[in-house]
């Protein structure tokens, strides 16, 4: 079964950044397209950004411009470059698949902007 960990995440100033990783474990994490996803407190856990197999990417209006999502199948690694952060930006980071059935999710990973 795949497994997703998480990290990167941290207490950050608003206008910082920071990059957060995602490692699977397995061999199958290449024929999946990825997906960032956070979850806010007191919020639904909403999609912040995806990548497909073909390393086409897609992200939700309020972080277009800011970040940026790769992956690199050779370490089963997906990341989430993260700029000009702002205060609701703050959240609970996780990784999965996106546009299918989702692995097991993580423990995700916290980051908090302070304005």
């Amino acid at each position: 079964q795949v497994q997703l960990v998480e990290s990167g995440g941290g207490l950050v100033q608003s206008g910082g950044s920071l990059r957060l990783s995602c490692v699977a474990s397995g061999s199958i994490f290449s024929i999946y397209a990825m997906g960032w996803y956070r979850q806010a407190p007191g919020k639904q856990r909403e999609w912040v950004a995806a990548i497909t197999r073909g390393f086409s990417t897609n992200y939700v209006d309020s972080v277009k411009g800011r970040f940026t999502i790769s992956r690199d199948n050779a370490k089963n690694t997906v990341y989430l470059q993260m700029s000009s952060l702002k205060p609701e930006d703050t959240a609970v980071y996780y990784c999965n698949t996106w546009n299918s059935r989702p692995f097991p999710w993580g423990q995700g990973t916290q980051v908090n902007v302070s304005s």
